[in-house]
């Protein structure tokens, strides 16, 4: 089978000019400016300007992409911001030209890049949709018969006859993606966009994307950032990283190695984290560890991972006390590690000691923690770093269903759970 989509060496240059002038020019400097070249040029005709002209520098925002996707794919595309993956979008959206390469599409095209893309702000929600499904080639008729299928979709029905300039961003995100994958169009394309609307709506939506793969084979594009939501949605994935092609393959392969990448880049350091002059007693290093041992910026609900710290020291250290709690960003404890408590006893050795301590199964709803440590040697506190780390926790199958609580109603804390019913006797 042919694919849907093929991208050939694609390359996008942008030229970025710098004028070398003083930071900060006012009106007059302007106009005095203007003045002077211009009485110069009256009486010197033939003299070649030294004023200074400004440069410029090409920025490649994509380079050497090459890839294909087939009928029914749902590809992730990811990598950290300025990678290139809103370039490539808009490419493929036929939103901007590209500099190198080619691009060929088979199919109607209905991407959502931009919260308010291809809407009128002073035509109601009504008149959008027949907008959006004119500027996707349909009649009026097809539209018709889909129109009520959007409204039910968006949940917007009030407002369906409010001007779109009216509208907050997280009611333009629920219309426009309503439009977009009710319309039938064979390629969908998604941009972060949909990280404006609420985390009902985010899960309503790739539940959707999700469907019209599935059962009707049309071709997934996505971008995202939250990785969880990659892993559920996409069956493979593309890493970009300053404008090229990472990796390409497996889901959590690519995954596996956007994180890895910046993990790396977070674990540049410059010294220890920690020194105790008086014990001899340096903290060299903290890691998060996920299922695979691999040190990780953020783990996944439900798998295993581990918090692991790298001590030097220059004298042995017996039954030392060591503790790792974890909070919120608003500073609500969520749990606590300790040795002691688990009758695990920790001894320094020189020249130095790893401690790792591993949860066979993180149960955190996803978002932003804090992490402290504290290791303590009989009565003395050796290090005390509250707030010192973060931890970002992830979209997984805890459940083994696909689905996860809410974070207004399910807590901070997922809880394996029997259910079961017995007729009344």
């Amino acid at each position: 089978m042919s694919p849907v989509i093929r991208v050939e060496n694609l390359g996008k240059k942008y030229t970025l000019r710098h004028q070398q002038r003083d930071q900060y020019t006012a009106m007059r400097d302007v106009i005095t400016d203007g003045i002077k070249a211009f009485a110069r040029k009256l009486i010197h005709p033939f003299q070649v300007s030294t004023e200074p002209s400004p440069t410029s520098e090409d920025f490649w925002a994509l380079k050497d992409v090459s890839f294909d996707v087939s009928q029914g794919d749902r590809i992730g595309i990811i990598g950290r911001n300025g990678a290139g993956k809103s370039t490539l979008l808009k490419i493929l959206s036929r939103i901007t030209e590209p500099t190198t390469g080619c691009v060929r599409i088979k199919g109607r095209v209905a991407s959502l890049l931009e919260v308010g893309t291809g809407f009128h702000p002073e035509l109601t929600g009504r008149e959008n949709i027949f907008l959006n499904g004119a500027i996707l080639g349909m009649g009026r008729a097809e539209i018709r018969k889909k129109f009520d299928e959007i409204v039910d979709f968006a949940e917007i029905e009030k407002f369906l006859d409010t001007p779109v300039k009216r509208y907050s961003s997280g009611m333009y995100v629920r219309l426009a993606f309503a439009v977009a994958a009710h319309l039938e169009p064979e390629i969908l394309i998604v941009d972060e966009v949909l990280a404006v609307g609420d985390s009902q709506f985010q899960k309503k939506c790739l539940g959707k994307m999700e469907d019209v793969s599935a059962k009707d084979g049309r071709t997934v594009l996505f971008v995202s950032h939250n990785m969880g939501a990659v892993r559920n949605l996409c069956t493979s994935a593309i890493l970009l990283a300053d404008g090229r092609t990472i990796s390409k393959g497996k889901v959590d392969c690519t995954i596996e190695g956007y994180l890895q990448t910046i993990w790396l880049e977070s674990a540049e350091t410059n010294g220890p984290l920690a020194v105790n002059n008086s014990f001899g007693i340096v903290l060299d290093s903290f890691h998060i560890l996920n299922a695979n041992g691999m040190p990780t910026v953020a783990l996944e609900s439900g798998k295993r991972g581990s918090f692991q710290f790298c001590l030097s020291c220059q004298i042995p250290y017996e039954h030392c006390l060591v503790s790792i709690t974890v909070d919120t960003i608003d500073d609500v404890r969520v749990f606590a590690l300790h040795n002691a408590v688990s009758g695990f006893d920790v001894a320094l050795r020189p020249p130095g000691t790893i401690i790792r301590c591993t949860i066979p199964c993180v149960s955190l709803v996803p978002g932003r923690y804090r992490i402290n440590f504290k290791l303590r040697i009989s009565e003395d506190v050796i290090f005390f770093l509250p707030r010192a780390f973060e931890l970002q926790v992830e979209d997984g199958d805890f459940f083994g269903t696909g689905r996860m609580p809410e974070n207004s109603w399910g807590g901070l804390v997922l809880v394996e759970q029997d259910w079961s019913t017995f007729p009344f006797k």
